[in-house]
């Protein structure tokens, strides 16, 4: 019997858990879908392999081979919900003698400033836990006061005898000069070795010194449970007879090993939304699309990322655990590379309430998969976007989850009844509101999106993921005046289809603050040099092909005495003094055309420089198999079904398609609806509809 390769995507999500078999030959997918179980995220993880495995053993029989797993890869939200939750690890601190408060100080700004009532996040470490050292360095990096090991052996300790089960090490200018962050690191590992381990000069060699501690103790403060989690998760793939490499998405867009995620799990923060990202640019990319905006709604949130020129845009600060979800600077400051995703808005579990004023808001709170919405039939009462949904016409309460789930109609009326008489208006109104409000709120915040990109978003294609995209996507086009609509194969489990579609990436960075005329080329090449040797450490162990890994260096920079800097991407990885002209040149042309104007006699200054190596990333073209298409047969004929049409106001007949039962080539008229299992395309607008050659929906709003 011979042997055929097969690879497997698993995305933990807020509400659903999602998994894909990838053949690899062919590209035909087999997909599955459980309901997270977060008391343990791995059940409902071991659940989706479970059902994955039994139809590719059902494959096996009527092929007549052998199926071989050749890799999982894997994504979870994890580190943000430990973040989120508060359920991290007892961690401790050490900080450089005089800075035990800079958690606490952060930058001492009000991302709100007439909030009377301002609330900022709180640091995931308590005062008492964090230990001053006698040791300095210079902001050049020169030791000005040595460590005091003695005094640090005492501390290593006091730690463990508190219980200490994480300590993160972040010191003065560590970042120019790892001495003491690195001894440090050797002493805990000689007194406390089962203590986690996170040194700022690692998982955040940066400028900044908030920040960078803050990315720090966050890595610190997630490192036992993401380490205890990766080593459940292995052996619970072997139980299942799964013995092939693990892989974990990062929010950089690319997926490092197992063993490099535990030591640095505060790269996982937004995993499965880069994976949907991943999958939407890998979509386009194969149609001939190059200028999208990726739209990714799940059951708990939306985001959306601008994509140019088939590639997202990065960004190496971001923030996690707002408490003000959507103020920029109400959140917990992190130094890692992440694709450039904004959320925009609530999920299928966002739970809709009248607000003190009378009016209709939705979210942010979420059902969740526990108790769920009101039509799961779980414990839930509180209305939903799911239960606005299914009133509308919008979801078929006997198929979904292909049929595995079925919804509560009837639950899911009386909790809009509910609200309706709160707000003193009918339930299907209420329930058009619900939608409405949500595609509105996502429309606004992506359009703001686009804008600060310079980006006209009526002059993008609008690419939807996730489970339920695909219900509200041809909305929020139509209120951002975007013509065109995509929607990916297997689009409710977007995420996972990214992770099969991405490469493997690693990316570093070295703050190194000089002005232009005196930068030490040599130090700056050492530096380069040591960042290249631990990138190819990290490459191998993700088994990533070294001779097809293709490496890019960027600079921040900015004019000497400003504060904020703009990236130049430099042609190769070597730095030479020869190259300092033309590294000057691009970075006063890219400031021009950022902000209109050069500054007359301004020094230019290099502020970090960022290294980054990616295996080959290629194009994937996916298609069902044989096995999903005849499971979506059953009893699926097309039929009528009343949804609510917004231009009339009211409820009518459109058709239903059964999405993979509809030949490639085939032309459709909208308003229409497509099913699927994963997720259902609602057309509720005058639209031309396609089925192309690879299976991609297109929408061509009137």
């Amino acid at each position: 019997m011979s042997k055929v390769g097969f690879r497997l995507a698993v995305d933990i999500g807020g509400t659903f858990t999602d998994g894909v078999a990838e053949i690899v030959a062919s590209g035909e997918l087999v997909v599955a879908k459980r309901l997270t179980t977060h008391a343990d995220p791995g059940i409902a993880v071991l659940q989706v392999t479970e059902d994955l495995l039994r139809d590719m053993r059902e494959l096996e029989r009527a092929r007549g081979v052998e199926f071989e797993c050749g890799e999982v890869v894997h994504g979870t939200t994890l580190v943000t919900n430990a973040i989120i939750e508060r359920d991290g690890a007892k961690v401790a601190l050490f900080a450089t003698a005089g800075t035990r408060d800079v958690l606490k100080m952060g930058r001492e700004t009000r991302y709100t400033l007439y909030d009377l009532n301002i609330e900022f996040p709180k640091p995931l470490i308590p005062t008492e836990m964090i230990f001053e050292v006698e040791a300095r360095m210079d902001a050049t990096g020169r030791v000005l006061t040595p460590l005091d090991h003695a005094a640090v052996r005492e501390q290593v300790h006091e730690m463990k005898e508190a219980g200490v089960e994480a300590i993160a090490v972040s010191l003065l200018h560590g970042y120019l000069n790892a001495e003491h962050e690195r001894e440090i690191g050797q002493i805990i590992a000689e007194l406390h070795p089962d203590a986690k381990v996170s040194l700022s000069s690692r998982v955040a060699s940066e400028i900044g010194e908030f920040e960078r501690t803050s990315t720090c103790v966050a890595n610190a403060y997630v490192q036992p449970l993401a380490a205890d989690y990766l080593r459940r998760l292995k052996k619970r793939l072997a139980e299942s007879g799964i013995r092939a490499p693990l892989r974990i998405m990062t929010s950089n867009g690319g997926f490092t090993s197992s063993d490099a995620a535990a030591e640095a799990p505060i790269e996982l923060l937004e995993s499965g939304p880069a994976g949907g990202v991943r999958s939407a640019i890998n979509t386009a990319n194969a149609i001939g699309i190059d200028d999208v905006l990726t739209f990714d709604m799940g059951g708990t949130t939306a985001k959306a990322c601008v994509c140019q020129n088939g590639l997202p845009e990065l960004t190496y600060r971001f923030e996690a655990a707002r408490v003000a979800r959507f103020r920029k600077g109400s959140g917990l400051p992190i130094l890692v590379a992440s694709t450039d995703l904004i959320e925009i808005g609530a999920g299928g579990g966002s739970i809709a309430h009248r607000n003190n004023m009378g009016l209709l808001n939705v979210g942010p709170q979420s059902a969740s998969s526990e108790p769920g919405p009101a039509c799961y039939g779980l414990g839930g009462e509180q209305p939903t976007v799911t239960d606005a949904d299914l009133m509308l016409g919008f979801l078929d309460p006997d198929w979904f989850l292909g049929g595995e789930m079925t919804l509560d109609k009837g639950a899911a009326e009386r909790a809009i009844a509910a609200l309706a008489g709160h707000l003193g208006i009918e339930p299907l109104e209420t329930a058009w509101g619900i939608h409405s409000v949500v595609s509105e709120n996502m429309a606004s915040a992506a359009r703001v999106h686009a804008a600060e990109k310079g980006l006209d978003p009526r002059k993008l294609t609008l690419v939807a993921t996730g489970g339920a995209g695909p219900v509200h996507a041809v909305e929020v086009a139509a209120k951002l005046g975007m013509k065109r609509i995509i929607f990916t194969i297997a689009a409710g489990v977007g995420s996972c289809l990214g992770f099969l579609a991405a490469p493997a990436r690693i990316d570093r960075a070295w703050s190194y603050i000089a002005r232009v005329d005196k930068i030490d080329v040599e130090k700056v090449g050492r530096a380069l040099a040591a960042l290249k040797e631990d990138i190819r450490e990290d490459m191998a162990r993700s088994r990533a092909d070294a001779d097809s890994t293709v490496w890019s260096l960027g600079v921040e920079m900015r004019y000497a005495g400003q504060g904020h800097a703009i990236m130049i991407a430099l042609p190769d990885t070597g730095f030479a003094r020869a190259g300092i002209p033309d590294l000057v040149q691009a970075f006063e042309r890219s400031y021009e055309e950022t902000y209109g104007a050069r500054i007359p006699d301004g020094v230019p200054q290099v502020v970090t420089w960022r290294l980054s190596a990616q295996s080959e990333a290629k194009s994937r073209a996916f298609k069902l198999a044989d096995l999903e298409r005849e499971k979506r047969r059953v009893d699926q004929p097309d039929r009528q079904r009343r949804v609510f049409l917004p231009l009339e106001n009211e409820l009518g007949d459109v058709p239903v398609h059964q999405r993979y039962q509809i030949r490639p080539g085939a032309k459709l008229r909208g308003p229409l609806i497509m099913t699927e299992a994963e997720s259902t395309i609602v057309v509720a607008r005058p639209a031309d509809v396609e089925v192309l050659d690879d299976g991609t929906v297109s929408v061509a709003l009137d």
